[in-house]
């Protein structure tokens, strides 16, 4: 590979979209705390370095697809590390492999340490990061990502935490994962010009301008229903509501999504970074939350 400075390593790995991948860990830990599991915190920060390892991997291996089917040209939004001539693709794919192969070997690890149900979890959200691109050429993006960085990472965590899949878990999942699943629709939403161009289907394309806004102010806002409704019903502590803290920025994205029918794509060029703010936001207070409920219990 050519010589790259750390800064041009970073930017093509996307790091700021790591939170749809490090939260859902990080939450489910909080909430196995609170639920007074006995948690092997070892084990669970493994887990959390292990799925960025896989989302890292994940990243470099769609931009690199995405440059070879023509989904990113010079014109499209984002950071432009192959259609600027920053990295060649050959570099971006043997990068791809190597973070796989480092995050596989974590993997592997993790079930030496705990044992075969892991392998299953893991092996089912190995696939579903490889065959990521051709999903979403198909209008499954936004499912995979739901299942790879909601459900599989809350069951994973709960079983190398504590020895056993927890399924109360999964409340966990619609929250952080319609979050997450906002960060690619915000982007595909903002891509639906230079996605039909290269004859690809998201589900932003099959919707439309006016349903993708709808569906995008949903998944930013029905988190906050969600918890509130689990308080009620005695699934989660009254302490989550502290995460409505991030209504805020919430409702700000959503506004921005609603600009779109007036000023365009360009509108909404870095609501996919906003969304990923507002991810990590939304998911540090809720796992606060069931740290304080867990210490005051």
């Amino acid at each position: 590979m050519s010589k790259h400075s750390f800064k041009e390593w970073l930017i093509v790995v996307r790091p700021w979209s790591f939170p749809a991948s490090a939260m859902p860990v990080l939450v489910t830990l909080a909430y196995l705390y609170w639920a007074h599991y006995e948690v092997d915190w070892l084990l669970g920060l493994w887990a959390l370095v292990s799925i960025v390892l896989f989302h890292a991997s994940g990243n470099t291996w769609s931009d690199y697809y995405d440059y070879r089917r023509g989904v990113d040209a010079p014109d499209t939004f984002g950071v432009k590390t192959l259609t600027g001539g920053m990295f060649r693709p050959a570099e971006v794919r043997s990068l791809s492999l190597c973070l796989l192969g480092v995050a596989v070997l974590s993997g592997l690890g993790l079930l030496a340490c705990t044992g075969w149900p892991l392998l299953f979890i893991g092996g089912a959200g190995l696939l579903l990061s490889v065959f990521y691109p051709w999903l979403k050429y198909h209008a499954l993006g936004d499912a995979d990502i739901f299942l790879t960085y909601a459900v599989l990472p809350t069951l994973g965590t709960s079983y190398v935490a504590t020895g056993a899949v927890q399924w109360p878990v999964l409340w966990l999942s619609v929250p952080v994962g319609l979050i997450t699943v906002a960060i690619l629709h915000a982007n595909n939403t903002r891509d639906t010009a230079t996605d039909l161009r290269a004859r690809i289907r998201t589900l932003a394309m099959l919707l439309g301008r006016r349903a993708s806004v709808a569906v995008y102010c949903f998944e930013v806002l029905f988190p906050f229903v969600w918890l509130a409704a689990c308080a009620v019903a005695g699934v989660f502590p009254w302490w989550v509501l502290l995460a409505c803290l991030a209504l805020i920025p919430a409702v700000g994205n959503a506004r921005v999504m609603a600009r779109l029918g007036r000023s365009g794509t360009s509108a909404i060029a870095g609501l996919d970074e906003l969304t990923a703010k507002l991810q990590l936001l939304f998911s540090l207070l809720l796992a606060l939350s069931f740290f304080i409920a867990g210490l005051l219990l």
